[in-house]
């Protein structure tokens, strides 16, 4: 994966001095993105814990890294939690009754400083409130265009979590990916009426947030292609799309002249028929171990190998997520470089993106 643009280092010291971190995440996901913090960074200690919403305090020492300076939060954070859908650092709540009070009080947890934009979400998808109306008001208060303008990398982003009718969480973050310009790392594309199933739009995430490329005339294979709303995806980007599954697929993607359908287990497959196999992809509803003995099987093979995985990884239960570092390390001695999230479009799993290693 490429590094993250180079970020700028001019934001105010009240910003880059807040000691709280609050990470946005499904409702759910909570004890998995805390048992990744302890994993990785110790030393934070937890705030506030709502549905949807974990918040930390950083140790002064963190303050003082070359990372943190002048940075919201270093990319690597975000890729270590997995879980965190958005970071933000925290600069307090506002409280009001009126929607000019909390505004105001916004204004000064924020000092007048400049933002690019302003993203606004409710903490929870299933509480009521007017992200739009909040974004408006904040907007004009903080000289911000009414419309999103596509800021560049390094731009400041105000953010406003909702957390109930009278008060919000107020904070910053730098734009450094794609996720980071969805309000709340909630990706803003939409199901297409003609997608055979959800996992179009899964995969149309992954492509978004890990900014895949593919190339036209590659050849992609998917494990568990049934009943084809990934392949549907695949064909759209102009690939050949092999979708391997025992079950049938739909006839919209069955009747594309790039589209073949190996009827048959994944297992079954001959490792000299993948040869060609530019990108293995594979979204199938069975326990995380076994998927990834389907993978070992193609990707441990010496000879050509693909070059890229998608693998979404599902968790019976969140504390299978503790093998998660186990599966990254088997990736690498397979040769592959990887990156893991979980996609707001998903479920309770896990997506990892791998790419072969330069030189492998």
């Amino acid at each position: 994966m490429p590094p993250p643009a180079p970020l700028r280092s001019s934001n105010p010291p009240h910003l880059t001095q807040s000691r709280f971190l609050l990470i946005a995440c499904h409702g759910g996901a909570e004890p998995a993105l805390q048992r990744r913090q302890q994993r990785w960074f110790p030393a934070w200690q937890q705030t506030a814990w709502r549905r949807g919403v974990v918040s930390f305090r950083l140790p002064d020492t963190t303050l003082h890294e070359p990372a943190w300076r002048d940075r919201a939060v270093p990319a690597e954070v975000a890729d270590r939690l997995v879980f965190g859908q958005t970071m933000v650092r925290c600069l307090g709540q506002v409280t009001g009754s009126t929607m000019t009070e909390r505004v105001t009080a916004a204004v000064e947890r924020t000092a007048v400083t400049s933002f690019a934009d302003v993203h606004v979400w409710n903490r929870d998808p299933r509480l009521d409130g007017d992200p739009e109306a909040i974004r408006d008001a904040l907007a004009q208060a903080h000289g911000v265009p009414a419309q999103s303008t596509a800021p560049g990398a390094g731009s400041r982003v105000l953010d406003c979590i909702v957390d109930t009718a009278d008060r919000w969480w107020i904070g910053w973050h730098q734009l450094q990916e794609a996720a980071d310009h969805w309000p709340g790392g909630r990706y803003p594309g939409h199901l297409p009426p003609d997608a055979v199933s959800r996992a179009w739009l899964k995969l149309d995430e992954a492509i978004s947030r890990f900014d895949l490329t593919f190339t036209p005339g590659q050849q992609a294979c998917e494990f568990g292609a049934s009943p084809g709303g990934a392949c549907q995806r695949l064909l759209a980007a102009g690939l050949q799309v092999i979708g391997v599954d025992p079950a049938t697929i739909d006839c919209r993607v069955t009747d594309h002249p790039q589209f073949t359908h190996w009827q048959k287990r994944a297992r079954d497959v001959r490792l000299k028929d993948l040869r060609g196999c530019d990108w293995l992809v594979t979204d199938m509803n069975i326990d995380p171990t076994s998927t990834m003995a389907a993978l070992e099987r193609v990707l441990a093979t010496p000879g050509r190998r693909p070059q890229g995985v998608i693998a979404t990884l599902k968790l019976p239960d969140w504390s299978r997520a503790e093998a998660l570092d186990d599966w990254l390390a088997r990736f690498a001695t397979w040769g592959y470089q990887t990156r893991v999230r979980q996609l707001a479009t998903g479920g309770r799993e896990v997506c990892l993106v791998a790419r072969l290693a330069s030189g492998r």
